[in-house]
């Protein structure tokens, strides 16, 4: 199957969690121990480099986060990143270098590359974006179908993931547009481009580019 593996959409060397991504064929699969990483992660911190903010909560010395976001452990913030004003990043987040987490944007349960821009009022959840991606302003991954039944991932084959909230997988460099919804289950190939207002489902190839 092209395009879902987490050899074919991520480039490893852009996040903490290389080891433990390398353990999964999909990336779904990563998904429900980003909890117990983060927090096996932070204790291994160098205390000289990252501040510890209150329970499972640690924040690189470089990284600025602002008084108003709320950082609810586990959660890792890396160097240079910047959390902003009503963010609320919460349990099992693991922030990479030089990201910024916008006004009012949410992020819960996900990995979140290198140099990855949540621009403002996003939601992120169970996901895990690559690195150097780019979500517009109101853009969201959907983790949760209406029925509640778990997820399926629409490839060549249909992929029954065994869990109920799975977002989106977003390869490295894509681009999704403001108020674009990534639906549960959704993956994004690396370097495609996704055009405001767009409603994504299943797997977007690499290199492509989906208007409504």
């Amino acid at each position: 199957m092209e395009n879902i593996r987490v050899s074919e959409l991520f480039d490893l060397k852009h996040t903490i969690a290389s080891e433990y991504l390398k353990g999964f064929a999909y990336p779904w699969e990563a998904l429900p121990g980003i909890c117990d990483l983060v927090r096996t992660l932070g204790k291994g911190l160098d205390e000289a480099e990252y501040e510890k903010r209150g329970e499972d909560v640690w924040v690189h010395r470089s990284a600025r986060v602002v008084p108003t976001a709320v950082l609810a452990g586990p959660v890792i913030v890396g160097p240079g990143s910047f959390v902003g004003h009503c963010a609320f990043v919460r349990n099992g987040v693991l922030l990479g270098s030089d990201c910024t987490v916008g006004t009012c944007v949410e992020v819960k349960n996900s990995i979140i590359f290198d140099k990855v821009d949540l621009a403002h009022f996003n939601y992120v959840g169970d996901s895990i974006l690559g690195f150097g991606s780019h979500l517009g302003g109101g853009a969201i991954t959907s983790n949760l179908r209406l029925d509640e039944k778990n997820i399926t991932i629409r490839s060549s084959q249909a992929i029954d993931t065994g869990l109920m909230k799975v977002g989106a997988m977003v390869g490295d460099k894509v681009q999704v547009g403001c108020n674009a919804i990534l639906n549960p289950g959704a993956i994004l190939g690396r370097n495609s481009v996704i055009y405001p207002l767009v409603s994504v489902k299943g797997v977007v190839a690499s290199n492509s580019v989906v208007k409504a």
